[in-house]
């Protein structure tokens, strides 16, 4: 093989996998695989798509190899495959988050309408018996994969389950990532209700990553 030949073939070959990535909806889609595994129709209902769209964006996804499926009974559920999937759309993220300014002044309108202010790293937050991390993720996302020693409320019981959280601790509420806005509408029925709390950025793949990465320095 010509060395042109082969420089073509490799980068054709790259610029195909990254076509997956060229599609909002499958960047949300990617960015809810990473809580876990779901079927075309949770899918479609949480990304605001039909389910005839999100059948065709998972099969793009599918063929780039990004994405797995596991069959129960008459549903095909969907699963990030690898670590190194997720890492590419991390990779993405954080980028766009440091340099894009469409970015940065879209995340920080939405904070400031909803009361939540700019949310505080994993790194940044205290660690100690004075706060409490809460997920409010939906249960079977918890149970998927969650924070160690983390609370789980998911958003939807929340306002119906205050009592059950304490008044003399700060609440950390972490959700699906930076882009989640669960974690958001917590921290205003929190605060709206006289608890002291803020939002975390990352979610518990990003925070496993960072321990990952601590441990290997």
């Amino acid at each position: 093989m010509e060395k042109r030949t082969f420089k073509d073939n490799i980068y054709t070959a790259i610029a195909g996998l990254t076509k997956a990535f060229s599609s909002p909806n499958r960047l949300e889609i990617i960015d809810l695989l990473a809580n876990g595994e779901k079927s075309v129709e949770q899918i479609a209902a949480q990304t605001a798509i039909t389910v005839a769209n999100a059948s065709q964006h998972l099969q793009v996804l599918k063929n780039a190899r990004l994405v797995k499926t596991r069959r129960e009974g008459n549903f095909i559920y969907y699963a990030l495959n690898g670590r190194k999937a997720y890492a590419a759309w991390k990779a993405i993220r954080d980028l766009a988050m440091e340099q894009e300014p469409a970015v940065q002044i879209t995340l920080r309108q939405f904070r400031q309408e909803a009361g939540s202010a700019a949310g505080l790293s994993y790194d940044t937050l205290p660690q100690n018996d004075r706060v409490l991390f809460l997920d409010v993720r939906p249960l079977d996302e918890f149970s998927a994969g969650h924070l160690e020693d983390a609370h789980s409320i998911p958003m939807s019981e929340l306002s119906e389950r205050l009592a059950e959280l304490p008044r003399d601790k700060t609440i950390i509420t972490c959700c699906r990532g930076p882009f989640c806005t669960y974690a958001d509408e917590a921290v205003q029925l929190l605060n709206a209700n006289g608890f002291t709390a803020i939002r975390m950025e990352e979610n518990y793949l990003d925070v496993q990553i960072l321990k990952e990465e601590k441990w290997q320095n």
